[in-house]
């Protein structure tokens, strides 16, 4: 009944849940396409706009921070793929370069923001892990602005972004502007992230990405199944999170809804029919037995 009633818990409830939604839905293209490590350093490389958005404003309205971080992902990610495309450098190489840079370049605006008259009132420490408690409504209409749309893009150029998803060469020799459609997908990812970075914090928001995407791979074959599971999966997990952070002061909500999350994979790797590791031995024994 505290759901219904308490203001608090009802706002970081809706809020993580929104979250663990989108989140999970848009993380299956990262997942599927192999790039799973590309939002964690977009969401590392997020920090640094959030506390430039707040030094050139001096304002903590959350769709300015949504703006700055969002201009930094997208950064990061144009700038992965110069280095990418015009040096030797290896992919993994390169997100490895990229995470430490935006991360160290951030953490060194934050000490310098720490300083300031305005710090206190600040309170972008919080970005790091997330302050799920701090929510209130006007962020709730924030995830819902970035989130629907980067939703309906997807939607609108479902078959599209499906082909290119999983066969981005026969999209290719079709006509389709597959370069496009990267661009597309990586915009979309950097939209669930800048929206879950005040849930969780930019160390662990791409948990949200890749775990439920991860989860919902385990029990079908059908990208459509997948992302409804997905987004199930990440809101299931983010309303338990909240849940649990209420039974005793002090638990963080970020962290919970990321464990959460966590046991919601390691229960698919583990009993998902199919792909399951328990059905995959037993199948095994069985085929053992026959022979």
């Amino acid at each position: 009944m505290e759901l219904f009633t308490d203001y608090t818990l009802r706002t970081v409830t809706i809020g993580a849940m929104l979250l663990g939604a989108i989140s999970g839905f848009l993380g299956c293209f990262a997942v599927l396409r192999r790039q799973a490590l590309l939002g964690d350093a977009m969401s590392h490389a997020a920090l640094p706009g959030i506390a430039l958005a707040f030094l050139l404003t001096g304002q903590r309205d959350p769709f300015i921070l949504f703006v700055g971080a969002a201009s930094a992902a997208l950064l990061a990610a144009l700038w992965l793929l110069v280095v990418v495309r015009t040096t030797r450098i290896k992919d993994d190489a390169a997100l490895a370069l990229i995470l430490a840079v935006f991360f160290g370049f951030g953490l060194v605006l934050l000490s310098y923001l720490q300083r300031q008259p305005n710090a206190a009132q600040a309170g972008l420490k919080s970005f790091l892990f997330g302050q799920a408690a701090a929510l209130i409504e006007r962020d709730l209409w924030a995830m819902l602005v970035v989130g629907v749309p980067a939703l309906a893009l997807v939607l609108i150029f479902w078959p599209q972004v499906k082909l290119v998803t999983f066969d981005p060469d026969f999209a290719r020799s079709i006509g389709l502007p597959v370069r496009g459609f990267d661009v597309l997908l990586t915009v979309v990812i950097v939209a669930a992230i800048v929206i879950g970075i005040q849930t969780v914090g930019v160390v662990l928001m791409s948990a949200m990405l890749v775990a439920p995407a991860v989860a919902a791979r385990q029990w079908t074959n059908r990208l459509e199944t997948m992302v409804v599971l997905a987004a199930g999966f990440g809101a299931l997990a983010a309303m338990a999170g909240a849940w649990l952070s209420t039974l005793g002061e002090g638990l963080a909500t970020g962290p919970l809804i990321v464990l959460m999350m966590s046991l919601v994979t390691v229960l698919s790797l583990v009993f998902a029919p199919g792909r399951g590791l328990l059905w995959r031995n037993l199948r095994r024994r069985q085929v053992l037995q026959a022979s």
